[in-house]
């Protein structure tokens, strides 16, 4: 006898296929291995890294010299944070939220990467208690050019 409360064969393939569509990981399909370089004494680097791994990445982090691996993956200096990232092939740098990152593996652009500069105030890893976040917007890099990825306010999209 069958419930009306569970859903129907077709109901649950029609949602498989709705995610991925939209390039979304669905059931099992994991997402691809971050792999971050940061200062050992930097502790917002490690509030990052913990928002990635709740938001499902794989994250393996090195300890060490962060400027040297910024100039050799051609992070601009007028777009740099605290650490860099790598992921797919893409650069990321600073504070990205991992929906971004998602998105970005999602679209597959002709581009380096993603950055988020400086340290915005409420971006994944710099939340301050008591403090609004600020609105950022995370830019699109790459040797054609660069651009507005997308803009948020803290942790959510503005």
């Amino acid at each position: 006898m069958k419930s009306d409360m569970m859903p129907s064969r077709r109901a649950v393939l029609a949602g498989l296929a709705a995610g991925v569509s939209l390039g979304r990981p669905v059931m099992g399909e994991s997402l691809p291995t971050v792999a971050v370089t940061k200062d050992p004494s930097c502790g917002c680097c490690a509030k990052w890294v913990d928002h990635l791994r709740q938001a499902g990445f794989t994250v393996t982090v090195t300890e060490g010299p962060v400027n040297p691996v910024k100039a050799r993956l051609g992070v601009p200096r007028d777009l740099a944070s605290c650490h860099t990232a790598l992921v797919d092939g893409y650069v990321v740098e600073g504070h990205v939220p991992a929906d971004a990152i998602r998105r970005l593996l999602a679209e597959r652009p002709k581009v380096t990467g993603l950055a988020v500069p400086g340290m915005p105030a409420g971006s994944p890893g710099m939340e301050v208690e008591g403090r609004e976040p600020d609105i950022y917007e995370v830019v699109l890099f790459g040797p054609e050019g660069r651009g507005a990825f997308a803009r948020y306010r803290g942790g959510a999209p503005a």
